[in-house]
C-alpha cells in the first residue's frame, strides 16, 4: 500500500481538505484500499481539530473530515510516504533542506496538474476563501490524479 502525504503550514485546512479530496476520488475509482491518505503541517498545532469552515466546505462535498486532528511532520512521516504533496513552494524548501534525502518525493500538488503555482491558505478568512481552496486543490487533484497515481 502506498502512502500520500500532503503538507501545509498548520494541518487545519489545506492538506486535510486535500487528504480528504483524493481520498474520497480514490474510493470513487475503487483505489482507497491501494492508497493511504495522510496529512501534515510544518509548524501544525498538535491535537487540533481541521479548521471549523475546512470542515463545513468539505461537508458541502460529501466529505467527512470531522475526526482529523492536527499533527507536526516528522522524520517518520517523510521516510514513510512514498509521494509527498505541499501546498507552496516554501513547504516544499523546508521538507527538502530538512530531508535533502528524500528530495526526490516532494512535489507541490499544482505541478501534478502541470502547474506551478501555490495554493493560498484561507485559515482565518471567510468561508467563501475555502470554498475557493477546495476547488483549487479539488482541481489539481482532478486533473493529476493519474500523475499521482504513477508517482505514488
Amino acid at each position: 500500500m502506498s502512502v500520500i502525504l500532503f503538507v501545509c503550514t498548520g494541518n487545519l485546512c489545506r492538506s486535510p481538505m486535500a487528504a480528504g479530496l483524493l481520498h474520497q476520488r480514490l474510493a470513487d475509482e475503487g483505489l482507497d484500499s491501494r492508497h493511504r491518505v495522510i496529512s501534515a503541517g510544518v509548524w501544525a498545532l498538535d491535537g487540533r481539530p481541521a479548521s471549523k469552515d475546512a470542515v463545513v466546505v468539505m461537508a458541502e462535498r460529501g466529505i467527512d473530515i470531522t475526526h482529523h486532528v492536527a499533527h507536526t511532520l516528522t522524520a517518520d512521516d517523510v521516510a514513510e510516504a512514498d509521494l509527498i504533496l505541499v501546498m507552496s513552494r516554501e513547504h516544499a524548501q523546508v521538507l527538502r533542506n530538512t530531508w535533502p534525502q528524500y528530495n526526490w518525493k516532494v512535489h507541490r500538488l499544482s505541478e501534478m496538474a502541470g502547474k506551478r503555482q501555490d495554493i493560498q491558505d484561507p485559515y482565518g478568512a471567510r468561508i467563501e476563501e475555502y470554498r475557493k481552496t477546495a476547488d483549487v486543490i479539488s482541481d489539481y487533484i482532478d486533473r493529476g490524479f493519474q500523475h499521482i497515481l504513477e508517482l505514488a
